[in-house]
């Protein structure tokens, strides 16, 4: 896989516990929805809730280790890659088929390419709202600011009233 191709990438580590699955399938769905890959959703989910079974399945359930659950775009494809300390048996994942390599006696690498029908490039990035620090400023923002309102006197109202310990 050629690092200069990658578009987009995003990860998450988990325990190799039969809960991984969900949790991987959770991530696939959030990354594709903030790509604007909803399309490719169904197919993905499918290919990652395989490719972590097969790893839960070989770990060691007393110690269970990290496991690396990633989504790439790469030209037209979007990969999907979990990375595991211990090697596990794979040949296809969703009807398709799986690339595996071995990490340098660390474990494996396992992959499966769905094709994007499209350019990764012509994928738009997610879109990040930029948050404000004291909780204060959105509830005021929720009032809808007036003219006639003091901004003083209401940040400290609304700073009062969302203290923990009510005083």
């Amino acid at each position: 896989m050629n690092p200069e191709t990658t578009t987009q990438v995003d990860d998450i580590q988990l325990v190799a516990l039969p809960t991984a699955v969900n949790c991987a399938d959770m991530f696939v769905r959030f990354a594709l929805t903030e790509w604007s890959l909803r399309g490719l959703t169904d197919e993905a989910v499918k290919v990652v809730r395989d490719l972590v079974s097969a790893v839960v399945a070989v770990a060691d359930k007393k110690r269970p280790s990290l496991i690396t659950v990633r989504a790439r775009l790469r030209s037209d494809c979007l990969a999907i890659e979990v990375a595991s300390p211990r090697t596990a048996p794979m040949a296809v994942a969703a009807g398709r088929r799986v690339e595996v390599i071995a990490v340098g006696g660390r474990g494996q690498l396992a992959w499966c390419e769905l094709p994007l029908g499209m350019d990764a490039s012509a994928v738009p990035l997610p879109r990040r709202h930029h948050r404000r620090a004291d909780p204060a400023d959105d509830a005021f923002d929720e009032l809808g600011h007036t003219s006639d309102v003091d901004e003083d006197v209401m940040r400290r109202i609304l700073f009062g009233l969302n203290r923990p310990d009510g005083s």
